[in-house]
């Protein structure tokens, strides 16, 4: 991977390791260029937002793959291929995790950052945003089997040129479902497919332990029911190719009263 001081783009303003609290951890996508990678956003203590990538988290160190909410140092650059304010060019090598943000922390950081417009974001030139949506429904929808079956080759694929520095890594299987919303905010109506790694994870695990008709019930009722109940905000980034395409990237669990709730 290419240092912080290569060609690839400007330094980071700040001379050292930056340093932000890990929001969005979105499940892993194939990119033509990096290959398996995952979205990745954080927030500094200042309340600004950074995108960091590429990020093969499967490759990284154990004492390197980060949760929501640890708090890293790494060091980066601002990219040349991609103009979104956030960005930033990741130095796998020096990436750290220096703890967690305490809870008690937690919801004095967020809750400022919450907007109403997604719209209005995107006309000042921001790409990443907080947004806490009236949820009208949230619905499994089964991938077309060539469709996953497409998406396992080329998980395949990406698994076999994984950088030999990295080391090897088990290809990812892609998840049969996608998990979609429907929801308003003050721009109007959306639908979305949450892209947060934990949702996938969950189904996966709950696979595990019951039938697939048992696991989507609970999904339903976890993702589409209790969460929302208890106040659901949507952790917002646009698509690298079509800026004004805002994706679900993460979620974080927040009520309406002065409280962040313990995670997923």
């Amino acid at each position: 991977m290419p240092s912080a001081h290569t060609s690839q783009g400007s330094p980071s303003p700040n001379n050292g390791a930056d340093e932000a609290i890990i929001i969005v951890k979105a499940a892993p996508q194939l990119s033509g260029k990096h290959g398996e990678t995952v979205c990745t956003a954080a927030v500094t203590r200042s309340r600004e937002w950074v995108r960091l990538y590429p990020i093969a988290f499967r490759t990284l160190q154990d004492a390197q793959q980060f949760r929501r909410w640890d708090v890293v140092r790494y060091t980066a650059q601002r990219p040349r291929d991609d103009r979104r304010v956030e960005s930033r060019r990741l130095d796998h090598q020096s990436l750290t995790i220096g703890g967690s943000l305490p809870q008690r922390e937690r919801y004095g950081l967020v809750a400022p950052m919450v907007v109403e417009s997604l719209e209005d974001e995107r006309a000042q030139g921001r790409s990443l945003a907080f947004i806490r949506p009236k949820i009208t429904r949230f619905t499994v929808e089964k991938k077309p089997d060539a469709e996953l079956e497409d998406e396992r080759q080329k998980y395949q694929l990406a698994a076999k040129q994984t950088d030999l520095f990295l080391g090897p890594i088990i290809p990812y299987a892609p998840c049969p479902y996608r998990f979609k919303y429907d929801y308003e905010t003050k721009d109007g109506k959306r639908t979305g497919t949450c892209q947060d790694w934990e949702t996938e994870a969950t189904f996966f695990n709950w696979q595990k332990q019951y039938s697939e008709e048992e696991t989507i019930k609970k999904m339903k009722a976890r993702w589409g029911e209790e969460m929302p109940s208890k106040g659901l905000l949507f952790a917002m980034g646009t698509h690298s190719q079509y800026p004004d395409t805002w994706l679900i990237n993460g979620l974080v669990q927040m009520s309406d009263f002065g409280q962040l709730l313990l995670d997923l």
